[in-house]
């Protein structure tokens, strides 16, 4: 008998246990070890999408926690009531006064920590700041310093002789001043993220395009720029998706948070609240969640073009 048949007739059951136990683990254990990501996230994310749809297509009752079948008539009302279409128009106006100075600003503000500067740590965790206060504590305090009669920045254009601006009466002044806002918060944050994908380019790319005689602007145009170009496309798509959803600040732009006497600063998320706290109305706040999942769904889709359009993808696998 050889030794492996004396190792075999040796083995007790326990230890053919052990070695079933043993192979299960290295086969089941990854997937036990994600299994809790995928949990939470069917728990939060994928039951409240589908219950919203459901939900979207009935007249929901909240005492009973019932509703009856309805179609589409919930997305019919909204799709033709006059505040769904002033939201859209203050959620695109806010959207575009904010994203574009933010990711100009971001830019600028990267190249310049980019460089080096004495206590650079400091100024990286600086900038950082306002994206850790509370947006609450934001609104508060912007709210009062665009307040329409004792503002500060109303004073400061009575001292050069400017008449003071209605922030929370007109239309456009109040979409400034929430786009401030937004990029007081943001800024920074996506200015650190930009900052990450320069110090990532390689050095050498300068030095050669120093010596073939390029200024510091122009290296910045045709280096760091088309490197940086992937990051950008990611800043551009969250700022987009989070511009979209935007609700802490012009809910606390002033003390109702109604969005204006005139709904002139409501926006989509504001009006879904409104709707589902305000009025009670479960069925037609989801119906508005459900419209802001197609613009936003919409607009990804023109991100992912522009991505495909622009960012091309050498031989070699990179970008």
């Amino acid at each position: 008998m050889s030794t492996t048949d004396l190792d075999t007739a040796t083995e007790t059951p326990r230890d053919l246990w052990r070695q079933r136990l043993g192979r299960w683990d290295l086969k089941a254990s990854p997937y036990l070890y994600i299994a809790p990501f995928f949990i939470v996230f069917a728990l939060f994310g994928i039951f409240p999408i589908i219950y919203t749809a459901v939900i979207s297509m009935m007249d929901w009752d909240t005492i009973r926690n019932s509703g009856e079948f309805i179609g589409f008539g919930n997305f019919d009302f909204v799709l033709h009531d006059r505040k769904f279409w002033l939201a859209l128009r203050n959620t695109f106006s806010i959207f575009l006064l904010s994203s574009i100075p933010q990711l100009l600003m971001s830019t600028f503000i990267a190249a310049m920590l980019d460089h080096h500067l004495r206590a650079r740590t400091f100024w990286r965790m600086g900038v950082l700041v306002p994206y850790v206060v509370m947006p609450v504590a934001v609104g508060i305090i912007f709210s009062k310093l665009f307040a329409d009669e004792s503002g500060v920045f109303n004073q400061w254009l009575g001292m050069i002789g400017i008449d003071p601006i209605g922030w929370h009466k007109e239309v456009l002044p109040s979409h400034f001043a929430i786009a401030t806002m937004v990029n007081f918060r943001w800024t920074g944050y996506n200015a650190l993220i930009l900052l990450a994908a320069m110090q990532a380019i390689p050095r050498d790319l300068y030095e050669a395009a120093a010596i073939d005689g390029a200024g510091r602007l122009r290296r910045f145009i045709s280096v760091t720029i088309p490197q940086i170009r992937p990051t950008m496309i990611f800043v551009i798509i969250t700022a987009t998706i989070g511009g979209l959803q935007i609700f802490d600040e012009p809910r606390m732009f002033d003390n109702t948070g109604s969005g204006g006497a005139d709904q002139q600063w409501l926006t989509i998320t504001m009006y879904m609240y409104n709707t589902g706290w305000g009025q009670l109305n479960f069925g037609r706040a989801s119906a508005i969640a459900w419209l802001l999942f197609l613009i936003i769904v919409i607009f990804s889709l023109i991100n992912l073009w522009i991505t495909r359009r622009f960012i091309k993808t050498d031989k070699s696998g990179g970008i």
